[in-house]
């Protein structure tokens, strides 16, 4: 079973929740290749009770998950800021994951977030599993934490998102905090949006459908953690897009009908893919190990792209000496980017 352990069901927490953009993430998702997911959707996000309340609606239970009519499955769950800095995923039944939520509404705003102590005895109270949400990310103190309190963690996170901007220190370091601690390191990959679905998974060696189930085989390791090779490019190919559709939606437009196609018949939505290609368009320069040589061939490649109406968004650069160019389309009065 191909799980991811942090994923979130919206765009952005401060935004509207929208059944259809939820809809086409989790078709992307199974699309992906993935079985099942953790929604860890943020505590605060607005809108909380209307995602998992669709989310109820749309699917069949099957042990304590949800199972879509597309096949996927969802661990239900939510990432929580705590008082000192960082954030905790708690996994468990729909109706614990809600009622924890009502349980938290005093606590949704910075300077009124729960302690990671008082967090997690409230979490105590009831059959869910806690983890650190990428402990070792810039502005997080969960590592700094005493291990008495540490100690009361069900697993580590091995980030998605971190992994993609450093590999090895993030590998590192997490597991070097789950082999001190003795807690199973798994991987998610924190998305909010489709291009991010497995660039990270842990997968197990059997199907799981309950929480009890999935913590006994996590603490047995029946998994391994699948990194991909192109990580980095679909996190940075995410997050392009997750602030042009953000910026859609400031400027008054509706981000969901521009991914989605406008109004479409279902049957006619564009993939993902489709989407990127619209508005975005990468370019592959071939090997070219001197800095002068790759720089005067993205000099070349950036005058083209913009005779074409297009703008250079980000750069990267492979151990191979190769280049990947990702272009937006630049938006004029008329069209939508």
């Amino acid at each position: 079973m191909k799980l991811d352990f942090h994923t979130h069901g919206k765009l952005a927490k401060r935004l509207p929740f929208s059944t259809q953009y939820t809809d086409w993430l989790f078709d992307e998702a199974k699309n992906a290749g993935l079985d099942a997911l953790c929604l860890t959707e943020h505590f605060n996000t607005l809108q909380f009770d209307e995602l998992y309340g669709y989310l109820t609606y749309k699917s069949k239970r099957e042990g304590d998950t949800l199972l879509l009519e597309n096949g996927l499955r969802i661990f239900p769950g939510m990432e929580t800021d705590i008082a000192e800095g960082g954030h905790v995923l708690t996994l468990g039944t729909v109706e614990t994951i809600m009622e924890l939520n009502q349980r938290l509404a005093p606590h949704k705003v910075p300077g009124n977030f729960l302690s990671f102590e008082k967090l997690m005895d409230l979490f105590r109270e009831f059959d869910v599993l806690v983890g650190a949400a990428h402990p070792y990310r810039t502005g997080g103190h969960i590592p700094e934490l005493p291990l008495e309190q540490l100690s009361r963690l069900d697993f580590l996170d091995l980030n998605g998102k971190d992994a993609a901007e450093n590999r090895e220190r993030t590998e590192q370091s997490t597991y070097a905090l789950g082999k001190q601690l003795k807690k199973p390191v798994v991987g998610g990959s924190d998305t909010h949006q489709a291009a991010q679905y497995g660039c990270i998974y842990t997968d197990f060696d059997k199907d799981i459908l309950t929480i009890p189930e999935l913590y006994r085989q996590m603490r047995a390791g029946h998994y391994q953690i699948i990194i991909s090779e192109k990580a980095p490019f679909q996190v940075k190919t995410a997050c392009v897009l997750k602030r042009s559709l953000k910026e859609i939606r400031a400027l008054g437009g509706d981000y969901v009908e521009v991914l989605l196609g406008n109004g479409k018949d279902k049957n006619t939505v564009p993939s993902l893919n489709e989407c990127i290609a619209a508005t975005h368009k990468t370019i592959v320069i071939d090997y070219a190990p001197k800095a002068k040589q790759m720089a005067e061939r993205i000099e070349e490649a950036a005058n083209e792209m913009v005779l074409k109406g297009f703008e250079l968004v980000s750069v990267t650069t492979t151990p191979s000496a190769k280049g990947i160019l990702v272009f937006k389309k630049v938006r004029t009065s008329k069209n939508t980017f």
